[in-house]
């Protein structure tokens, strides 16, 4: 979901972003654009066939202009996903 926030209203999610930008940043920060992705239930990288265990989360892309942050969010409890049932051995959260 795309919020092209320039001159216009911020909606209560953009408002969001911001606050937690300017609460762990210390920083002032006002968004011209920010870009909301969500997965939905994903299983873990490479599973096809144990999907018991899903995870929901999401990444917010988002800038000012001159200034850009990506917050990754994760639903409460972190990652559902059982390590040691996947193919890897080199497990991360995030991105790289």
């Amino acid at each position: 979901q795309e919020f092209l926030t320039l001159n216009t209203a911020k909606p209560p999610f953009v408002r969001d972003v911001e606050a937690k930008i300017r609460r762990y940043l210390r920083t002032s920060y006002s968004a011209a654009w920010t870009l909301k992705i969500t997965w939905e239930k994903a299983p873990a990288y490479a599973s096809r066939t144990d999907t018991r265990r899903t995870i929901t989360y999401q990444a917010i892309l988002t800038t000012d202009g001159f200034r850009s942050y990506v917050l990754m969010l994760y639903q409460q409890g972190g990652m559902q996903w059982d390590y040691t049932r996947l193919a890897a051995t080199n497990v991360l959260i995030g991105y790289t």
